[in-house]
């Protein structure tokens, strides 16, 4: 058993500081006071000196109270009855339910030996063509959802954890507010998920330390299920919080501060965390999805910058939509060769022709006559941002693919896209009798949209 500390040197906000020796990098302790027992974290070893960080805070803390370590850092629970619960940050149930103490896993640990990893090569499918069509999900990927305070991410990672194809889904949630958890909690049981899912909550009320802790208890225990043979994928909302809660405890160790405050090793603290996606070679995988709020739009923003170096690519979310030109995964080659053939064309056919809709809108705005082919790429670019752009669209891919088809044969002749000559004659939509091509305004239900959302193009651009 560990020696008992019953000196506490100096209490500097939450950081509480003892002399002791043989103590280990992020290990546990207990801090006996007269109101019972907190725990704390070591988060600072200097030769003998140590600081830890009170979970629950330093109020009530005097410096005659006790102090005694652990020998072991933070632990958390494994095991099939996690399922559809909810916890907190240190992992105490936050549902009423019952506690958990079988099968104790450490949550820090190095990422998977690279011999074990296998090349990604499967997609995930959400059923958001912006994403299956244009940016696919790969199985194992590690991906940061770019936003700006008001963006709808959160309901964006909502749909994503009902209608992904995975075995089960891990939430964490960094500083949200108590509506945001509940519209969570709300969303996946009304959705029917609840049942494969496991909250980790963090709220703002919460000690600033338990956020800390969310990503690595929801990768520990999405680890040991994709050690089982299950597809985990774990969703963190929103990193930035994380990386704010580093910089306050930075602060508050008077840390020589880096870029904006943030300490110097905030890149190693966010790859840490998003290297623990993984394929296993004979088991099952993680997939790491996780927003990123960026202050003021600015992508150059330590957080954003520092995540763009580690992740393979991102989604953009801006206006309410998964913005096209700012998204990117990188990893989409190794599954669209493996869905339909006229995937790949499909993605390249229809973004290359919305870039040209987004000049001649500019065009228009600034009071340009408008050609014949002007006006078709307006008409394309309202369908394409109405039936493929809108996150409340919910179609499989090869629906989303026909749907593309539809929307080129609407608007333009064959021989005036670039696409193969195989493809047009395999994919172009049949035009009827009267020489008209199925359309949005005929048959609404093949975009996956309500017959009350469609109007007429032609009227929105006269």
């Amino acid at each position: 058993m560990r020696k008992v500390h019953s000196k506490i040197l100096s209490i500097v906000g939450n950081v509480i500081t003892v002399k002791a020796a043989g103590v280990a990098y992020e290990e546990l302790a207990e801090v006996k006071t007269s109101r019972g027992k907190s725990l704390a974290q070591v988060i600072k070893i200097e030769d003998d000196i140590i600081s830890l960080q009170v979970f629950s805070g330093s109020r009530g803390i005097s410096t005659n109270d006790e102090v005694q370590f652990l020998s072991h850092p933070m632990k958390v629970p494994f095991s099939e009855n996690m399922l559809g619960r909810i916890f907190t940050g240190s992992g105490v149930p936050r549902d009423n339910g019952p506690s958990l103490n079988e099968n104790l896993i450490e949550i820090t640990g190095p990422a998977v030996n690279p011999a074990k990893r296998i090349i990604p090569r499967r997609m995930i499918r959400t059923n958001i063509p912006m994403i299956d069509v244009f940016n696919s999900l790969v199985v194992s990927q590690k991906l940061p959802i770019f936003s700006t305070s008001g963006e709808p991410y959160n309901e964006l990672l909502a749909r994503i954890a009902l209608q992904a194809e995975v075995d089960m889904i891990i939430l964490g949630g960094i500083g949200l507010k108590y509506d945001q958890y509940m519209f969570f909690k709300n969303a996946l049981e009304e959705g029917g998920a609840l049942n494969r899912s496991i909250f980790f909550i963090h709220t703002a009320s919460d000690p600033i330390v338990e956020g800390l802790m969310v990503p690595d208890l929801c990768l520990a225990v999405g680890e040991k299920f994709a050690l089982q043979g299950k597809d985990v994928l774990v969703l963190l909302t929103d990193m930035t919080n994380f990386a704010d809660a580093l910089k306050e405890i930075a602060i508050t160790m008077e840390q020589v501060p880096s870029n904006r405050g943030y300490p110097g090793d905030l890149y190693s603290q966010l790859a840490k965390r998003y290297e623990k996606a993984v394929d296993f070679d004979s088991a099952g995988s993680i997939t790491t999805l996780a927003v990123t709020t960026m202050p003021g739009d600015d992508v150059t923003h330590p957080v954003p910058d520092n995540t763009g170096y580690i992740t393979e690519g991102q989604f953009y979310l801006k206006g309410g939509r998964i913005e096209p030109f700012g998204s990117l995964s990188r990893l989409k080659q190794q599954v669209n060769d493996n869905t339909r053939k006229d995937h790949r064309a499909i993605m390249d056919g229809m973004i290359q022709l919305y870039a040209e809709y987004k000049e001649t809108e500019e065009k228009r705005t600034m009071g340009f006559r408008m050609s014949s082919w002007d006006k078709k790429l307006l008409k394309y670019g309202n369908l394409f941002e109405s039936h493929m752009m809108d996150l409340s669209v919910k179609i499989s891919l090869e629906d989303a693919l026909d749907n593309g088809w539809k929307i080129l044969a609407d608007c333009f002749e064959s021989q005036e896209t670039s696409f193969r000559t195989d493809l047009i004659k395999e994919f172009w939509p049949k035009k009827t009798n009267n020489e008209e091509v199925v359309s949005a305004g005929d048959k609404p239900e093949v975009y996956g949209v309500k017959d009350e959302d469609c109007e007429d193009d032609d009227k929105k651009l006269s």
